[in-house]
């Protein structure tokens, strides 16, 4: 009976793997057409701030296993591994930092710690039950992080630049003009609100091309991809009549 259960639990653990390849190979079809350094600006200037030194290195190197190396945003860790290949103690050569006086590794209440505060900012999210190899964990990026999204609208407020509506400039070829969409509708859809990132949004026009609409900052809004491609080039009245 217990060989059956250990067949049973190896097969479940290859499938389990199996749809964690699909779900990165699908993210790194996502994540090709975006540039990483937007991603690092975001992280350095609107998470890390509100985090704790253990809390920020954590979601550093969550980060880095998945945006980073697999264009997913998930990560499979283990709390041993986080506590022996992440952060070390400050306290060196303290006996109640890890196996030995030396080591220099932080106790594992000290990474539980951490990764449930990670947890309670929304900067990660458990997404199954753990198995031999560890917990799988979303990692969620700045735009989705509500303490984020907090200090970007106060930065807009303060610092975001006046931008003339009547100036011809392209806010949707050019992708630094893109973002600037983006962050003034906070990364949510301005038809059925749905929280998006970098990943997601896509832009429309208020008033179609084919009516004239322009690539305007004040003729495009952010859209997610559904309510986008049901509006295609409606007037915006037709789109919102049948929505609502």
């Amino acid at each position: 009976m217990k060989e059956k259960f250990a067949e049973i639990r190896t097969a479940l653990d290859d499938l389990e793997r199996q749809t964690e390849g699909a779900e990165a190979a699908q993210g790194r079809a996502l994540v090709s057409g975006f540039e990483l350094p937007d991603i690092i600006r975001d992280v350095v200037d609107l998470l890390l701030p509100e985090l704790e030194p253990y809390e920020a290195s954590l979601y550093l190197y969550l980060l880095r296993h998945s945006i980073v190396e697999e264009g997913s945003q998930h990560a499979r860790v283990s709390t041993r591994k986080l506590q022996n290949g992440v952060v070390k103690s400050t306290r060196t050569g303290s006996s109640s930092g890890g196996k030995d006086a030396s080591s220099g590794s932080i106790s594992l209440q000290k990474i539980r710690g951490a990764l449930a505060g990670l947890e309670a900012i929304g900067a990660i999210r458990k997404e199954a039950d753990p198995n031999r190899e560890g917990t799988l964990y979303l990692i969620l990026l700045p735009e989705e992080i509500p303490v984020c999204q907090e200090a970007r609208e106060r930065r807009v407020e303060t610092a975001f630049p006046i931008i003339d509506p009547h100036r011809e400039v392209d806010f949707y070829n050019v992708r630094e003009n893109r973002v600037k969409v983006y962050e003034r509708d906070a990364y949510k859809c301005k038809y059925c609100r749905k929280q998006l990132t970098r990943f997601t949004a896509t832009l429309d026009h208020v008033t179609p091309v084919t009516e004239g609409g322009d690539n305007s900052f004040m003729n495009l809004v952010t859209a997610c991809l559904d309510c986008n491609s049901r509006k295609n080039a409606r007037p915006l009245g037709d789109f919102l009549a049948e929505r609502f």
